[in-house]
């Protein structure tokens, strides 16, 4: 009998008010079922925004430093249990036990760092214009915050989301990924262990199409964190902007990591596989062009190729292995179709471009790593978000037309140039129109205390993570105190 899991509302597990359910299987071994999870309804929805706003005046007012102690909590509960969550996480959606440790961690990093910020949470204080008057600004919560999470990383992005919303004095309710349920479980577990007051945090299962999009419209929600598709996000930016609602977007990728002649190619061709084939290049910043100058171009593609060949695929549970699968059929036929787009455009496929469904993996959603040669900027491989272990290497003869050439897609998000001369990296970092640029390391790679996010269609110009995010869960409020014991007029009475 599969075990049966619940939502989080008002501090106490209930089942979704219609008892259906869906099931959250494993993309390794469709066999292997982790449990049922509530396919909750505007109904549900509608319970734990009410909770959440319940709570808000009263949790507004625990000092910050206080709030920060129960992060701090948190982040040691979650390293304690680490593994336990690592391996769920591995089993709900197949990346290896290296990469899903490297998830449980970044949540633990984010809890004491955010933690540390409740001392800090700065405002600012600035001279008055006017004698005997003082000015200052100060943070203040916005209200009750709908996040709505991805599956590829479903303890990492729910903790940047989460965490500065609760520090910042909001209360929230998580709608995570219906492929990634379990995962969210775990993490609200441990909220509730740390002392998280009822009706605070509240966690409610189910689609997008009916509990995010609830989540999205409510009028008691005051603010919508998203991480997800580029036309998903725009629904919801049309949505949030008829209400005059704030709205938060992190959005797709199509990352490029140049390669200059004067590179060190072995770290070149390292930074590539681990940006191409990292996660089965199911990440936002995952590396999906690799612009190659064309000098080295022939003696990197041959490596590439030969060692994307050698890549183990399989259940990321066996620590051997060093590719998983992907999350579900329907993305196994999205790369199958971006790869089939590939060889009709006039792509050399080099290697993979096939499933894999050898012994084990006959029951798993694996892919096998794809390199794409002779790929033009132009070409739809070149510009659209595959999310998948396809990579497209395109020729350049310089470092402008490089540049020119990672510029030449619609999104901004992550970067990389290899090359040793450092003019050229300092050029590449003043030039490249994306939010996060690497110098002689891969695409993939943020740390929690740095600003995340992108340009163009990555986003509506938030940043998540470091002290940026604390912009999108607060509100600037500015503060005047005159002790002069009479009425000044500014821009009146300071003018001769």
């Amino acid at each position: 009998m599969a075990e049966r899991y619940k939502n989080f509302i008002d501090g106490r597990w209930v089942e979704a008010k219609s008892r259906k359910t869906f099931e959250n299987r494993n993309p390794a071994n469709w066999n292997d079922l982790l449990g049922l999870f509530p396919l909750s309804d505007p109904e549900d929805v509608h319970r734990a925004v009410s909770a959440a706003k319940k709570a808000f005046p009263k949790w507004r007012l625990v000092p910050a430093p206080k709030r920060g102690e129960i992060l701090q909590r948190v982040g040691e509960l979650l390293r304690e249990r680490k593994e336990e969550i690592a391996r769920t996480m591995t089993r709900e959606m197949g990346k290896i036990l290296k990469e899903t440790r490297g998830d449980v961690q970044e949540g633990i990093d984010t809890a004491f760092y955010t933690a540390g910020e409740g001392r800090r949470l700065f405002g600012e204080t600035t001279p008055s214009e006017l004698p005997d008057k003082f000015a200052m600004s100060i943070r203040v919560p916005v209200g009750v915050c709908g996040l709505i999470t991805p599956w590829n990383f479903p303890m990492a992005i729910p903790t940047w989301k989460l965490f500065p919303a609760l520090l910042c004095g909001n209360t929230v309710v998580l709608k995570p990924a219906e492929d990634t349920p379990a995962t969210a479980v775990k993490l609200y577990e441990i909220l509730e262990e740390a002392g998280v007051p009822p009706g605070v945090a509240n966690l409610v299962h189910g689609t997008g199409e009916e509990t995010g999009a609830t989540l999205v419209r409510h009028k008691d929600i005051q603010l919508i964190s998203f991480t997800g598709s580029a036309a998903v996000g725009r629904e919801i930016a049309a949505a949030c902007g008829q209400d005059l609602k704030r709205v938060s977007l992190e959005l797709g990728g199509k990352n490029a990591q140049i390669v200059m002649e004067d590179a060190d190619l072995d770290l070149a061709l390292e930074g590539a596989l681990w940006g191409a084939f990292g996660t089965t290049g199911q990440r936002c910043t995952a590396t999906s062009r690799l612009i190659l100058h064309r000098d080295i171009k022939e003696t990197l593609t041959k490596q590439l190729t030969t060692l994307a060949t050698k890549i183990k695929i399989g259940d990321g549970l066996d620590e051997s292995v060093e590719m998983g699968p992907l999350i579900n059929e329907a993305a196994r036929q999205k790369v199958h179709r971006y790869v089939q787009i590939g060889k009709k455009e006039g792509a050399r496929l080099l290697t993979g471009g096939e499933t894999y469904e050898k012994g084990k993996q006959a029951n798993g959603y694996f892919y096998l790593p794809t390199v794409f040669d002779q790929v033009t900027p132009t070409m739809r491989i070149a510009q659209e978000e595959i999310f998948g272990p396809v990579i497209s290497l395109i020729e350049v003869k310089d470092f402008d037309e490089a540049i020119e050439v990672l510029n030449g897609t619609s999104y901004g998000l992550s970067s990389s140039i290899y090359t040793r001369d450092m003019a050229r990296a300092f050029r590449a970092m003043r030039d490249i129109q994306a939010g996060i640029t690497y110098v002689n390391g891969p695409t993939i790679g943020a740390e929690v205390h740095l600003p995340f996010g992108g340009v163009k269609d990555t986003g509506n110009g938030h940043r998540e993570a470091g002290t940026t995010v604390y912009d999108i869960f607060s509100e600037w409020k500015a503060v005047y105190i005159d002790y002069s014991g009479k009425l000044q007029k500014a821009q009146i009475d300071n003018v001769d």
